[in-house]
């Protein structure tokens, strides 16, 4: 197994995570394999992470393949924060520590403490990350939120699927992702800032901040020009052509040919180089103009040959995807080539195939252990904070941790 090692790029950086379910672990999870130590704080009263009972697959109770997906590299205690004792276990961890991140209801952080007005006198310099549905202010704070309502009222669903079909949710927990990620760019942020000026402070993160953030440019051409987008045929893009996806002889594959030289690459590729001269194809806004018979003409071509005749002939000169279902996604001969599934490592049911950092550090192997069991790194965790095999035995018989 590998362990941590002194070159990760976030060795030395310790963040206390009050965290459960999905966006928030994924954020904890990217900084945890680059090397930070993630001390994941669960509440064993209440079963921990209520990820750890998402089904529909389970390596055993309580080890769900969801939470594994989303916890590995971490440590896990079972503290109880509500107890005299669980709470001064906590600010020992937090004297000792850069971040307090949590991904609580809005309302929550400052009812138990979790915030900078209350952490600061223990620690001037650690850094409150707070993960909410709606931001701790406002109308919405004590809101809970999930994933898919940020999709629809954010306008995703409007966007998703084909015209005239009901609308559609994105297939992943997309803005659980990305706000996980946003909240660990936050966490890196009140590092830094504490680092260079001893002060911590509040930052705030939220699933339909981050929803709304990445309208971006759609949320620009309404705002500045009245434009409302709405769905395309086979996901085209609103103005280039070709960009969507195409039949092939045995299914579809997706060209983006987003610049007027991977077109005329194109039409030379597939015998068509008069449609680079030809007044109805020869620019983008022609393209446009007569996208649909466009589309029927390169549909005709492309159907003569299979998907992967095509990903051989463009090879990289076209922009260009097949189209793969998991399984054929997973099981992409490209994915070995650089060891995009790892093997993480787990004390009881040996090793557990999951998908690399997507942040390559060169030279560094990073860590590769499997998600904590509940309270598997109690002990451990509170030595370091000065206590004793029989204090944390009075703890356990008290119910402070597990």
């Amino acid at each position: 197994m590998t362990q941590p090692a002194p070159n990760q790029p976030l060795a030395g950086l310790r963040i206390v995570a009050i965290e459960q379910y999905g966006a928030g672990p994924f954020g904890t999870q990217q900084l945890a394999d680059l090397g930070a130590d993630v001390i994941k704080i669960e509440n064993h009263k209440d079963g921990g992470d209520i990820g750890r009972h998402v089904g529909p697959y389970f390596f055993a109770p309580g080890d769900s393949h969801f939470y594994e997906s989303l916890n590995r590299n971490k440590r896990s205690i079972g503290l109880d924060l509500k107890s005299a004792d669980g709470r001064a276990v906590l600010e020992k961890l937090v004297a000792d520590s850069d971040v307090v991140f949590n991904n609580l209801r809005g309302d929550l952080p400052a009812k138990l403490g979790l915030d900078y007005a209350a952490l600061s006198q223990f620690n001037p310099a650690i850094a409150c990350v707070h993960l909410s549905a709606y931001g701790r202010t406002g109308s919405r704070a004590a809101w809970p939120g999930y994933d898919y309502l940020m999709q629809a009222e954010a306008g995703y669903l409007s966007l998703t699927g084909e015209p005239g079909t009901p609308p559609s949710r994105f297939g992943l927990s997309i803005v659980d992702f990305m706000t996980g990620t946003t909240a660990a760019l936050a966490i890196l942020a009140g590092v830094v800032s504490a680092r260079a000026s001893g002060v911590g402070c509040d930052l705030d993160v939220s699933l339909f901040d981050v929803a709304l953030g990445n309208l971006n440019y759609v949320a620009q051409w309404y705002l500045n020009g009245g434009v409302t987008v709405e769905r395309t045929s086979r996901s085209s893009h609103p103005s280039l052509t070709p960009s969507q996806l195409y039949t092939t002889s045995d299914g579809w594959i997706f060209v983006m040919c987003n610049k007027e030289k991977f077109f005329e690459v194109l039409c030379g590729l597939i015998g068509r180089p008069d449609w680079t001269t030809d007044p109805r194809y020869a620019t983008f806004a022609a393209r446009l103009e007569n996208r649909p018979a466009f589309n029927a003409d390169l549909d005709a071509v492309l159907s003569t040959r299979t998907t992967a005749d095509w990903m051989q002939m463009f090879e990289g000169r076209v922009p260009a995807a097949p189209v793969l279902d998991v399984q054929q996604a997973l099981d992409n001969p490209f994915l070995a080539e650089s060891k995009r599934i790892v093997d993480f490592q787990h004390p009881e049911h040996g090793p557990l195939p999951g998908i690399a950092s997507s942040i390559r550090a060169a030279g560094v192997e990073h860590p590769d252990k499997a998600a904590p069991a509940l309270g598997a790194d109690t002990d451990a965790v509170l030595a370091t904070l000065g206590y004793t095999v029989d204090d944390v035995d009075a703890l356990r018989v008290r119910g402070a941790v597990r």
